[in-house]
Parts: C-alpha cells; structure tokens; sequence
C-alpha cells in the first residue's frame, strides 16, 4: 500500500463544553451567598440585568412537602423532564426572546419561606414571640487584633533597637500567640546579637496576655507561672515534662520532683487555671456565618416542608423599559449587544430557577429518605449513598454530589451540611443496616455514660452486638478515634487526672 495524503470523512461523538455548560456547572455548586456576590457581578456587566426587589421572575419552588401521592415539585418552567441535566446538554434556547420577568407586588411572597419567620423554632407561628429573626448586626465587632496590643505594649516598655525587636517578635507571632519565627533568623535580619534577642522575648512573653511569644507549650506555660510567683524547681521540672502530665504519670512526676503525691495534685490543679493558647484572648479571623440554604419545617399536618433561603436568594429581572430606551435610534452593532444581553439575562434567569428546583428536589427526597433522623434524631439516621438519591430523583451521581457541595439544612435539630446525610452503613440483626454515623452516635453516649466503669473495645464490642450491631473490634477502635475518644487507659488516666 503506498503512503501519501488523502482526505477521509469520518464520524464521531463528543462532549463539548459550551460556556453555558460550564456556567451551569458552576451554578450548582454555589452557595446561596456566594450565588448572591457571583450575580452582583454579573449585574455589573450586564446592564439589562437587573434587581427585581418585589417583583418576581417567576413564582420560586419556594416549598415542598412530603407525600407519597403527589410530585414534590411542579414541572420546571420551560424544562423538560429531563431537568437540569436536559438543560446542561442543550443549553437554553438564545433567540425565543420570551420576558421572563413578572411584577408580583403586594404581599403575596412575603411569607413564602421559612427566612421569612423568626429565626427562633420556639418562635415560629403558632408558638408566641415576636417576629424578628435572627440579626447579625447584634453580634458585636471586632476587638483589638493580638498584634495591636502588644504593639501598645511594646512602645510603652522599649525604644530604639529593642522596639524594633519587638516589632520583629510581635510579627512573627501566629493566632494563638507563638513565635513561629525562628530568634536566629530574627537576629541575622537586624544583624545582632541573638542574646539581644532573647532578652527582649523574654519581656515580650510577660506583656498581656502572659504566656504570649512563647516558642512551645512549656514555656509559655512557664512564662504564666513565674508572672503568678509559682514557677519554684518542682513546677519548672512538671512544666518541663508536659509529656508525663499527658500520660497521668503521678508515679514519674513523684520521683521527678521528689514530692509527694498531694504536692503533684496542688500542682496540676494551678496548671489547669493557665491558658496554653493566650493568643486567642484577642482578635483573630472573624468566621463566617453558615448561612442555611435549605430550610426543613414541620407543617401543620405533621408532613415536613422543604424551602429555599429567599432571603440570600438573588429576584431578577430583565429590564425591558431600558432594553427599549437604548434601542431607540440605536445602530446595528448596539442593537447587535442589546441581543446578546437578553439573550444572556433569559438563559441566566432559567439557569437560576431550574438550580433552585433542583436543591428543592434533591432535599425533599433526602428529607423523604432520612425522615427517621428528623422524627427521632441521629439515632434513627439510615446508610444513603449519592447513587441512590440520583436514582430516585433520575439524575446523574454527579449532579446530585454538586447539588450538596457546600449546602447546609436548617430543621429542628439543628443545621446541617446535605453530605452529612450521606453515610456507610453497618450490619444489625435485623437484617437491615444502620447508619456509621448512628453507630458513632451510640459509641459517644456509650463512653459519655460509662461512669467509673471505663469501657474497654471488646467491652463496646459486646454492648454494640447486644443491641444487633454487627461490627468488628477494629471498626469500633476506627470509630472511637474518628470521634477523637481515647483508649480505655487513656480515658481512665485523664479521668484520674480530672479528680485531681
């Protein structure tokens, strides 16, 4: 057969990655706040977009109840029923130019979700209280930060070279108050002595909070000991042997110290009164409210409902009134953009209503499939995997994993990631399985109620099989780790350690 070029006409199928696709993607694994800063972009860019305040793009899956006769949820707003998945692949049509905006003002969805209500589940209709929710603006602001107070500190006490050192050590500090920075890198940058700088640190772990700069647990707890005149040889040696405290070693730290055991109770008694990380006293990161993007209520039949968060929710709208304004008179390239922005705005607003239908969908049939946890508690919780929520609402595993990425339900029990319903499972005896997370549930209260009794792994073993657990000695070890539980000697150390 003899080489050379030749054209060929070949067939074949590929997925391809439309910008919409991608888009979409993104949409589901967004948080309602972080949906809320990601429009704020998109309202700047695009300047048909606007924010519909009342009104409306059409009316929200705002609630789903639980009943085995109906649909959770009405069809999606020009969607097949192929949902999000049809929507991903095919993209929202760009050229129907259908408004999707509508004005429902009065009072119509002023208390069509739970956001609505008072944050307080005591408070909620029918219970009596007011109608406040929940106010972030009442938790106070931010303090001094840890460095601006030592920083205060260190002008009053040094000047020159030392407050430069200082200022050296206070930087090198992390949150909890320890110097991370090494003092020979701190005396190579200023071209000292390292003996100068240790004279200063030594200052410095006295300024308030006491114990701060210190280089390791022993010397900050030392630092606190001689600033309350009990850092005497036998304290500095026990300070010195953290490890052998941690073990509840009283026979090591006696002959250590050489003094008797009530002497080593007096002791750890004073080191429990110190504080190993003094640093947190002030400032710090400010954390981030958990703000819950699915709400579960219980009804007044006693079914649970599922909304959404509107109150973090973006309400769009496609402002027509000022689409018509600029293409008056307009040439062809800005009727051209105008187009293009429409276009963007409907597929936007479509995306959003069908990623709102599809959280809705997704909780309701996990709320439908956990409602023993949300009657009874984490006891009552069953094995689920993603496979078998995507079955059940005919989506792909992929896109229900999305769906609960960094989503958080709000129920009567507290708040919740959608992932924590999602667990492995361990054989009972009858014949069904309950869930890792109950039997890890049931180990905690085990071990919380073991009194001086202290339960042993092989003892756990047996209590768990008595109530038909069916579980190895290591599944109980990996458990009882997970859930940051000692060993049996370690617990009846530290509680021997507690008595004292």
């Amino acid at each position: 057969m003899a080489l050379g070029p030749r054209l060929e006409i070949r067939q074949s199928q590929q997925l391809v990655m439309t910008p919409q696709l991608q888009l979409a993607i993104k949409l589901l694994t967004l948080t309602n706040v972080e949906l809320e800063g990601w429009i704020g972009e998109e309202l700047e860019r695009n300047p048909l977009l606007a924010s519909g305040g009342d009104a409306e793009p059409a009316e929200p899956p705002a609630a789903a109840s639980i009943d085995d006769n109906r649909d959770p949820l009405p069809a999606p707003v020009e969607a097949s029923s192929a949902g999000l998945e049809q929507l991903l692949r095919d993209g929202v049509p760009a050229g129907d130019g259908a408004p999707l905006e509508a004005d429902y003002s009065g009072e119509r969805f002023h208390h069509d979700c739970a956001s609505d209500q008072p944050a307080d589940w005591s408070e909620r209709p029918g219970a009596g209280g007011d109608e406040d929710g929940f106010d972030f603006e009442r938790v106070s602001g931010a303090g001094p930060t840890l460095a601006e107070i030592l920083e205060q500190q260190a002008a009053a006490r040094f000047a020159g070279l030392d407050l430069a050192i200082a200022r050296f050590i206070i930087d090198g500090l992390d949150e909890a108050g320890y110097l991370v920075e090494p003092v020979d890198d701190i005396a190579d940058r200023l071209g000292i002595a390292q003996a100068r700088v240790e004279q200063v640190l030594a200052i410095v772990q006295m300024f308030d909070p006491v114990g701060v700069a210190a280089r390791s647990l022993s010397e900050c707890l030392i630092a606190q000991a001689r600033a309350a005149d009990r850092c005497d040889p036998a304290m500095h040696k026990l300070l010195s042997n953290l490890d052998l405290v941690a073990r509840g070693d009283m026979a090591g730290l006696m002959r250590l110290t050489r003094l008797e055991r009530e002497d080593i109770v007096d002791m750890i008694r004073e080191l429990k009164s110190y504080d190993p990380k003094p640093g947190l006293r002030y400032g710090g990161e400010t954390a981030a409210p958990v703000v819950p993007d699915v709400f579960v209520t219980r009804g007044s039949d006693g079914s649970w409902q599922i909304s959404l968060n509107q109150a973090t929710l973006p309400r769009l709208i496609v402002d027509r009134a000022y689409q018509a304004e600029l293409a008056s008179g307009a040439d062809k390239a800005t009727n051209s953009f105008l187009n293009e922005c429409v276009s963007s705005a409907n597929w936007l607003l479509k995306a959003l209503d069908q990623r709102a239908r599809t959280i809705v969908k997704v909780a309701t049939e996990i709320v439908k499939l956990q409602q023993g946890f949300f009657e009874h508690g984490v006891s009552q919780l069953k094995p689920l995997t993603l496979k078998t929520v995507a079955d059940m609402v005919e989506m792909h595993e992929s896109t229900v994993s999305r769906v609960t990425s960094n989503k958080y339900l709000l129920c009567e029990r507290g708040q919740f990631e959608l992932k924590y319903f999602f667990s492995s499972g361990v054989a009972s005896g009858d014949g069904e399985t309950a869930s890792a997370l109950a039997v890890k549930d049931r180990i905690a209260r085990l071990i919380a109620a073991e009194g001086d009794d202290v339960l042993s792994d092989d003892r756990l073993v047996d209590l768990l099989q008595g109530e038909g657990f069916d579980i190895a000695r290591r599944t109980v070890a990996k458990y009882r780790e997970a859930l940051g539980l000692g060993s049996s000697v370690q617990r009846r150390r530290a509680r021997a350690m507690r008595a004292a």
